[in-house]
């Protein structure tokens, strides 16, 4: 399977976080900003680190961003800026694009304009996104520390139709699940022959080791 590649355009503290969590997990980052200060303070953590302005349409084409499958517009708090860079992306045929917004108004215009996700700048956002777009089947991350994390999941197909005590998801996995979640149903402290349906999903807790081992089931 390809690895994703994601261009981080503009390095304040969330964009610096996003860059920073997708590099220590392996994955290829292009970082832009244009102040040379942030870019050097990135360089020997990701592949690369242009200095530069995200709303230069020759720049962007030159870096080959229509290329990257994932564009995260970190530059949330000038709004002109971001949402010029949103329109530039998508009009390059960036797949996915997700932008920080500053506030509800910002945040529409940049969903109309083409971003596929809008985010608000949360202390511990840019890790939580980080995780997010590296997985299809992980919808919520929360960091509890440095080596455990909560996390909501989609259950993986094997596992549609059979019980938790069938599974020994706890005995194999080294992960708890905490909660149920199947539409406006929320079950807490689920019981062991508790069958998992199609549409559920999983609330788990575990150690980040363990939990990436069931993101690749």
């Amino acid at each position: 399977m390809k690895k994703k590649s994601f261009a981080v355009l503009g390095l304040g503290r969330f964009g610096m976080s996003v860059a920073n969590t997708l590099a220590e997990m392996g994955f290829d980052v292009l970082a832009v900003d244009i102040e040379e200060e942030r870019v050097n303070k990135l360089s020997e953590n990701v592949v690369h680190a242009i200095v530069g302005d995200a709303t230069d349409e020759n720049l962007l084409k030159a870096l080959g961003l229509r290329n990257f499958d994932v564009a995260i517009i970190g530059m949330g708090d000038n709004m002109q800026s971001s949402i010029l860079t949103t329109i530039l992306l998508k009009d390059m045929g960036v797949p996915y694009i997700v932008a920080k917004a500053q506030n509800d108004l910002h945040a529409r215009v940049l969903e109309k304009v083409g971003a596929d996700r809008v985010v608000f700048p949360e202390k511990d956002m840019g890790i939580r996104v980080a995780h997010n777009l590296i997985t299809t089947n992980v919808l919520d991350y929360i960091e509890l520390s440095k080596e455990n994390s909560i996390m909501e999941v989609i259950p993986p197909k094997a596992w549609f139709g059979r019980s938790f005590k069938e599974l020994e998801i706890r005995e194999k996995y080294g992960i708890s699940i905490i909660a149920i979640k199947n539409g406006t149903n929320v079950f807490v402290s689920p019981k062991s022959d508790y069958i998992i349906q199609e549409n559920d999903l999983l609330v788990v807790v575990g150690s980040n080791e363990d939990i990436k081992k069931l993101e690749e089931l």
